[in-house]
């Protein structure tokens, strides 16, 4: 139920800095050959000082086209991509009223767009394997959005949709494709606050979800450590009083 090192590549998106960072680190440690996605050469380099498996490669996630050429180049070299982990976002900090179309857009095209992009390109190699697993780094910033957050949670928000039109348009073909949402909490990141969860603590629990494969695991949600467990419908909860089924949210250490 776990990935191996032989499946392939691990791709972790936004992995200069903060959680990407950190769990580029422990994920090569792991044994792997990870490679992180970023806009800054040095910042990715840093990541990489003083691990032999991690290969920086810089891209902007929100352009299709170079996307697609950097999967290309990472599957030539190091093989076929078994593991995305989906980080990359900005946060502006915009009010509405200094938001332009053109600037909203561009939020929505990395914390969209490029997990789509970056998800698409993936797909090719886990597809022609019939598996794979794809983690994406969600919040709930679309279910009570914070002022000067509209476009961060529109896009995020967005986001933990793709992760079910995944599931809807690939689970019945490719269940062996994993794919689901990790709510990391609040860190002590550039993008979170300075009295949050350290990054390095979190990405312990991002790792071991990311290379997990446990099929049960398409559409679940995780927040921290924890299973978030859907509200059951009337009948759900109707069919658990009658075969006195009691539903338990998994940890990620039973994983």
């Amino acid at each position: 139920m776990r990935v191996s090192p032989s499946d392939g590549v691990v791709v972790v998106t936004g992995a200069g800095s903060g959680l990407g960072r950190a769990l580029a680190r422990v994920i090569t440690r792991e044994g792997f050959t990870v490679v992180g996605l970023g806009r800054r050469l040095g910042a990715l380099q840093e990541t990489g000082v003083g691990l032999a498996g991690f290969v920086p490669m810089v891209v902007d996630v929100a352009d299709w086209a170079a996307v697609q050429a950097c999967f290309a180049e990472v599957r030539a070299a190091h093989g076929p991509v078994a593991v995305l982990v989906n980080n990359a976002a900005v946060y502006s900090h915009r009010d509405i009223l200094s938001e332009t179309g053109e600037s909203f857009a561009q939020t929505v095209g990395v914390n969209l767009g490029g997990v789509v992009n970056c998800t698409r390109a993936a797909l090719d190699d886990m597809v022609a394997a019939g598996r794979g697993r794809v983690l994406n780094v969600a919040t709930f910033a679309d279910i009570a959005p914070l002022p000067t957050a509209s476009a961060y949670s529109v896009s995020k928000g967005a986001a933990r949709v793709f992760t079910r039109a995944l599931l809807a348009d690939l689970g019945d073909r490719f269940p062996g494709i994993v794919v689901s949402d990790w709510m990391p909490g609040m860190l002590a990141t550039g993008m979170g606050i300075a009295d949050g969860l350290a990054p390095e603590v979190a990405a312990e629990w991002g790792a071991r979800l990311a290379l997990s494969r446990d099929v049960s695991l398409s559409g679940s949600v995780f927040e921290m450590d924890r299973e978030v467990l859907p509200e059951p419908g009337l009948k759900g909860r109707l069919k658990d009083l009658i075969l006195l089924r009691r539903r338990r949210a998994r940890g990620v250490a039973e994983l």
